[in-house]
């Protein structure tokens, strides 16, 4: 009989890892395909705020809270010119970006109610009550999309200012903002023959 040499034993111990490798997949596809089924499981989100809930709760005072960030106050003892300074002021004013930011994706959500059942417009004949404001949406959601959309950009543009700390920056961003915010408010909060003045006199108070 020959000697088993150093090179027979890589041979043999070759062809043993070869069987191995090729019954692994048969045994852990099983596995495998039990697992795809909840990878692939649709989410379901439950919207329980109305999008009336998620602007008095969310876009309303993040972005009032960014307009208020940058100003320039004149009284009786001076001007103050506000602008965040610190670390913590920074931090603050980028909490409410991206509050506002994110509202925007939660405004869109399928299934988001525009307010709950028996509200009411709090200004009738200045401002669309619930019912009709959900009317206009559903007759064109694509718009809505858009100007949502359009506010997120909007508010991506304060967090980059943010970002690197320049309050002039950030002030241009308000402005856009202010914008974006106003563009979606005079197709969705107000009747056709509401007067502009009193449209523009309302915006950021209902942004």
């Amino acid at each position: 009989m020959r000697p088993i040499t150093f090179w027979g034993l890589c041979v043999a111990g070759g062809a043993v890892l070869l069987a191995v490798a090729c019954s692994a997949p048969q045994q852990a596809a099983p596995a495998a395909a039990a697992a795809k089924p909840a990878e692939t499981a649709a989410v379901e989100f439950r919207t329980t705020a109305t999008i009336k809930d998620i602007m008095d709760s969310v876009v309303d005072p993040s972005s009032d809270y960014l307009w208020d960030s940058v100003a320039t106050i004149v009284t009786k003892k001076g001007t103050e010119e506000r602008r965040p300074r610190t670390d913590e002021d920074w931090k603050q004013v980028r909490r409410r970006a991206i509050a506002m930011i994110e509202a925007t994706n939660l405004l869109i959500m399928d299934g988001r109610l525009v307010a709950k059942a028996g509200e009411k417009s709090e200004n009738p004949g200045i401002e669309l009550g619930p019912d009709e404001i959900k009317a206009v949406i559903d007759s064109d959601r694509a718009s809505f999309i858009k100007f949502a959309h359009g506010l997120h950009d909007a508010g991506m543009k304060a967090l980059a200012a943010i970002d690197k700390k320049d309050a002039d920056a950030l002030s241009d961003a308000g402005e856009t903002i202010d914008e974006a915010c106003e563009q979606c408010h005079l197709k969705y909060w107000y009747p056709l023959n509401t007067p502009d003045v009193l449209k523009k006199g309302s915006v950021r108070k209902t942004s």
